[in-house]
């Protein structure tokens, strides 16, 4: 199986590409943010044409059973910015691009085998990190304070993760049909944290170890 992935950032980049070093996998980073996601899935499937494409990277977690270096599988992925309005289809609705799903889904073969990695987890004494499936909602904005997340909370409260790239990527994987799946390392809980505290400490101290998950993941695909 070919594979692709796709991250943002350079710090992203570093962590996995020594995870998938003298591997097939093709590595890529996007750059922060919608257009720049998109612009890159679409690169890869034109390029490498893989039979999956998985995002990876950190996210914003929500939800009283999240913490800190847990992992969200995005069963269901859409925008947290994006309004069409109902003036000409009174059926879209909030987070929806006219004409596109109202919710990407994370492709069914790729979230059972992500599920089962619970089970790797459950027996690894020193591995404390949970995976969560659920909603990830995407935007073009870093939440860095309580008011925003509760924004967004507040149209989506169930959500577990809130990322910048996620639902890009999908919407482009949807259109050229390409098998998707959006891995998500909760970096900071901006309901609980005061400006990015909890972000900026986990790239300092929690980050090392925190993205095996995804190369677990890509692992059991065989």
């Amino acid at each position: 199986m070919k594979i692709g992935l796709i991250v943002a950032m350079d710090k992203e980049l570093v962590q996995l590409q020594k995870l998938f070093d003298g591997t097939d996998v093709i590595v890529r980073k996007c750059g922060i943010g919608k257009v720049n996601a998109a612009l890159c899935a679409q690169k890869m499937i034109f390029e490498h044409h893989p039979d999956c494409i998985i995002s990876s990277g950190c996210a914003g977690g929500n939800g009283d059973d999240i913490k800190i270096r847990d992992v969200i599988v995005g069963s269901e992925i859409t925008y947290h910015d994006v309004y069409c309005g109902k003036a000409i289809d009174d059926t879209t609705v909030y987070g929806q691009v006219q004409g596109l799903p109202v919710r990407y889904k994370g492709d069914p073969f790729l979230m059972n085998k992500a599920l089962e990695l619970n089970n790797i987890l459950a027996t690894k004494d020193d591995m404390d990190i949970k995976l969560h499936s659920g909603l990830i909602v995407t935007g073009d904005w870093f939440v860095d304070s309580k008011a925003k997340m509760a924004d967004i909370i507040g149209l989506f409260p169930d959500a577990k993760a809130v990322d910048m790239e996620s639902a890009a990527i999908a919407q482009t994987c949807h259109i050229h049909n390409v098998p998707f799946i959006s891995f998500r390392v909760i970096s900071d809980i901006p309901l609980r944290d005061t400006d990015a505290s909890q972000y900026h400490n986990f790239w300092d101290t929690v980050a090392n170890q925190s993205f095996h998950i995804t190369k677990q993941f890509v692992e059991s695909l065989g």
